[in-house]
């Protein structure tokens, strides 16, 4: 999820080797995060590819169970729907757990945290209200986000940062619908839909389908 955070309200930043108390024990019995949520989870393309090479499915199929589209900014992006009354994650099992937890997306994975972005650069904070969990304890930053190549992945969050960053300010400075319509097509093709190979590094494929959506990006006339 997006929300506009002001530094003078962040009690601290973390680093990936640094000791958040952001450890909610499993968060045995409080579901309380995957309910209501909207539509600010939204899924980048390293959490699409997780997704469906967890679920063994396609991104045709993932948006006809568990995922719907939206538009950000100009940008029209994947994120998880809510169900039900309660408006519940539609990974949300009938025991109030997370089915698809190993591979849950970045957003979910780094929570109570959020990221505060600075320049070409983000660090860590920890969002204390946003999580009603009592008796957290510490914990270091990387172990708790669980994933491998953690540097690696924040080289990866930057970049796709800024390369949407960039898309939303050509959008801003644009009138032609067409032409945003046309770029807002080839991003969902390219990032999430064109599948990827599920036996190779993800990292390089990103890097590949990015220089290409740069290179189109930069040729347009705005």
């Amino acid at each position: 999820m997006k929300r506009e955070v002001h530094l003078d309200e962040i009690e601290r930043l973390y680093g990936l080797n640094d000791m958040v108390k952001a450890d909610c024990g499993g968060c045995a019995g409080c579901s309380v995060c995957c309910h209501g949520m909207g539509n600010s989870v939204i899924l980048d393309p390293l959490d699409a590819y997780r997704l469906l090479k967890g679920l063994s499915a396609t991104f045709k199929e993932l948006l006809e169970e568990s995922a719907e589209l939206h538009v950000e900014e100009g940008i029209i992006l994947p994120n998880l729907k809510m169900t039900g009354r309660e408006e519940s994650c539609v990974f949300l099992d009938d025991t109030g757990r997370c089915s698809v937890h190993a591979y849950r997306p970045g957003l979910c994975r780094i929570f109570p945290l959020g990221r505060y972005y600075e320049g070409h650069s983000f660090r860590y904070y920890l969002q204390s209200s946003q999580c009603p969990k009592s008796g957290r304890t510490k914990i270091k930053v990387k172990k708790w986000i669980d994933i491998p190549d953690a540097g690696q992945n924040e080289h990866f969050i930057l970049e796709w940062h800024d390369f949407l960053k960039e898309l939303k300010e050509r959008f801003a400075g644009s009138r032609d619908e067409a032409l945003q319509k046309d770029v807002n097509t080839f991003v969902l093709n390219l990032f999430y839909a064109e599948p990827y190979d599920m036996e190779a590094d993800f990292y390089i494929q990103f890097e590949e389908r990015l220089a290409k959506a740069k290179k189109l990006v930069s040729a347009l006339e705005w």
